[in-house]
């Protein structure tokens, strides 16, 4: 057996069948990264679990959203005649929008390690609701299949948020910001993709966290009243509103749906159904869509859009 050399000299040496030897610290550098990486993932996932079973503990907050439920289901769907249309407003919305002033910002109901607990028990919550949802589709899998194409097809209208995005995102004095801004709806895969390739300390990393944060908190409110709206002017097809609630948000999907649901009940469970699969072939595609499509098409675009606004090109 050939003896590596431990000393700092960078010279290799052979083994007695003539291979190369690699260096001690170009042998073990390698693994020491990677390591270094599996220990920080361990200890990452070792405290959101943590966390999560704090939260688990955290009474108020489960008398908290137990108050929040009762007083919007209280109140109820509030229906609102608009021109030939209807505006809708659910009890989802009411519970986003009382808790958001339950915050340390407003009435300091909750300081920040509830909000905390509370956010680490979102994805549990929503594995019981996509539960729920699943069994929607299963039932309806045929009148989904017949639809296919049209579902694969909307795919590709995720690609208008950063033709209208961009521009305006420069129009406001946003410059490579507004690339990570638009490029999607800037959900938690698309936040990865951004950070893996330009960091979040890049413009576009801020670009992409600042949509992220405002999607987070006004999301679910705008995708509500939104999807109401839209049904006012009856040019859209209810199962249309469905499909397109699906961009990889399942809170902004369900509040969507539920708009939906309300105003056209008859339609209820296909329109949950149309709203799942798109959801769900969101979440299958969308980083690739991001990755293949939108981030190449957001930078040519921007580049365009830069000559044309400051009559140069774009210093590298």
């Amino acid at each position: 057996m050939a003896i590596m050399s431990r000393t700092s000299n960078s010279k290799r040496e052979y083994t007695p069948e003539g291979k190369n030897a690699v260096s001690t610290e170009e042998e073990h550098r390698p693994r020491h990264m990677t390591s270094s990486r599996c220990r920080k993932a361990t200890t990452f996932r070792k405290r959101r679990i943590t966390n999560m079973l704090d939260a688990i503990k955290n009474v108020k907050i489960h008398l908290l959203v137990l108050a929040l439920v009762a007083v919007s289901e209280l109140i109820g769907i509030l229906k609102f005649e608009v021109g030939p249309g209807m505006l809708v407003l659910i009890p989802m919305l009411y519970a986003v929008f009382i808790g958001t002033f339950l915050g340390p910002k407003f009435l300091k109901v909750v300081n920040d390690k509830d909000m905390d607990h509370a956010s680490s028990l979102v994805s549990l919550t929503l594995m019981l609701l996509m539960a729920r949802y699943g069994t929607l589709v299963g039932p309806k899998f045929f009148e989904i299949l017949k639809a296919g194409p049209a579902l694969i097809l909307q795919e590709f209208g995720n690609i208008g948020t950063l033709l209208i995005g961009i521009p305006i995102a420069m129009f406001l004095g946003l410059k490579r910001e507004s690339i990570g801004a638009a490029h999607s709806i800037a959900r938690e895969p698309n936040v990865a993709l951004i950070g893996d390739i330009y960091g979040l300390n890049s413009p576009e990393g801020r670009g992409v966290m600042g949509v992220y944060i405002c999607g987070t908190v006004f999301g679910t409110i705008f995708f509500g009243l939104t999807a109401s709206f839209l049904s006012i002017f009856n040019v859209f097809h209810p199962y249309a509103l469905a499909m397109a609630s699906g961009v990889g948000s399942a809170s902004m999907m369900t509040a969507t749906v539920g708009s939906l649901s309300a105003i056209y009940p008859d339609m209820a469970e296909q329109i949950q159904a149309f709203g799942v699969a798109s959801n769900t072939l969101s979440g299958l595609d969308g980083v690739y869509m991001s990755m293949l499509i939108a981030l190449p098409m957001s930078n040519k675009l921007y580049k365009v859009l830069y000559r044309i606004k400051y009559g140069k090109p774009e210093e590298a």
